[in-house]
């Protein structure tokens, strides 16, 4: 049973309204289910369910409802949606859903969220104070707050983080309690040659086999690009809400080849595809940066379509990353990501090439379609001129 203040306890017996009512037995209900005693203050709030793919018809009537009279009562940040309005009109994606879309964005606006539509909020925005509780839906976003900014959040679903978002509370519970942040398995990764992709698949292992939180070794430190990686592949597989690096208490085992191959197998379904997608997550400036010097004097030879968050917009263009990318035939894309975007469709490709083990899985159980997974140098190699 929860130990709730006066305020809170009237907030639930609907003396604030109905709404808060409702986000407080949310709340209430995951405490319990978690065995939290107490209800917590957070200072910001990163929320899912944004894409009209994810959350469906029955989604968008919901936060409309909800829009009436709702506001965010934290700093709340919102993840990517389903494509750019400032390009969808290329892309032939349907009306309907271009005006459920345009619904939902609406709906959380309404409500005051900050218009990021990004899945690395860790990325665009200036960081609380270590130790600070925030509630963040986003699994990789989750995890790298966890793992790497010092932060405590667990790995919540949409309508927890969104109760925490009209509340500012979240359940002390799991992640957010310092004794389960220690992790009681270690991977050991014995893979020598190390790359975006094999700490993607890292993750995505470490993911299927750690509950809460995982020690990984063999690891001094991590480039942005494979850190993002690996707390993604973490993110799809399983429950795991956190890393640390080095050794823990308790049993080893170890990543090596096999169980890298294991993962690729899974992952990559074809030896080929029609069109390279990249950013999942999305590309921040320094990836996009990196993507620009890579193709200097290269033209992809096939479509490549690049996610990023629109925060960086102004500077891809005015430092000419814009312009070396666009040259070389990628098209940027702000807003949305390779998760459950329209914009690749079975209808238009069969298969599509990727270095995220998060957007082949995504790729392939939502979208339908075949993956070619391989890192980023190998498809700057492969897929240029």
């Amino acid at each position: 049973m929860l130990d709730l203040t006066k305020e809170e306890e009237a907030a639930l017996k609907g003396e604030q309204g109905e709404t808060l009512a409702l986000a407080y037995r949310i709340l209430v209900a995951i405490g319990e289910a978690t065995n939290a005693d107490h209800l917590l203050p957070i200072e910001w709030a990163h929320l899912s369910g944004i894409n009209y793919n994810t959350i469906g018809d029955a989604g968008e009537e919901f936060l409309s409802n909800l829009s009436k009279d709702a506001k965010f009562k934290v700093k709340t940040t919102v993840n990517p949606m389903g494509f750019d309005f400032d390009t969808v009109s290329k892309y032939g994606v349907d009306e309907e859903f271009i005006t459920k879309q345009r619904s939902i964005k609406s709906s959380y606006e309404k409500m005051g969220t900050i218009p990021s539509f990004s899945c690395i909020p860790y990325e665009i925005f200036e960081l609380p104070k270590k130790g600070t509780h925030v509630s963040f839906a986003e699994s990789n976003a989750a995890i790298y707050a966890n793992s790497i900014s010092n932060l405590k959040t667990n790995k919540e679903g949409a309508f927890s983080a969104l109760a925490s978002a009209l509340t500012g509370k979240s359940p002390y519970s799991d992640l957010r309690k310092d004794e389960s942040r220690n992790p009681s398995l270690t991977i050991r990764m014995s893979v020598e040659q190390k790359d975006e992709l094999t700490y993607g698949m890292l993750g995505y292992f470490a993911g299927k086999v750690s509950g809460g939180s995982v020690a990984i070794s063999g690891v001094k430190e991590l480039d942005r690009r494979s850190c993002k990686s690996l707390c993604a592949g973490m993110g799809t597989s399983g429950t795991c809400g956190m890393f640390t690096l080095g050794d823990a208490k308790g049993e080893t085992i170890d990543f090596d080849r096999k169980e890298m191959q294991k993962v690729h197998d899974e992952l990559n379904t074809t030896d080929s595809g029609d069109i390279i997608a990249l950013g999942s997550p999305q590309l921040g400036l320094d990836e996009v940066s990196n993507l620009a010097a890579m193709l200097k004097r290269k033209v992809f030879n096939k479509r490549c379509m690049v996610f990023c968050p629109r925060a960086i917009q102004e500077q891809v263009r005015r430092l000419g990353y814009a312009s070396d990318i666009e040259h070389a035939g990628g098209e940027l894309l702000y807003d949305c990501c390779i998760c459950l975007t329209p914009l690749i469709d079975k209808r238009d490709a069969d298969g599509v090439v990727t270095n995220s083990v998060k957007g082949a899985y995504y790729l392939r159980t939502t979208n339908g379609v075949d993956v070619n997974l391989k890192s980023l140098s190998q498809i700057v190699q492969e897929e240029t001129k």
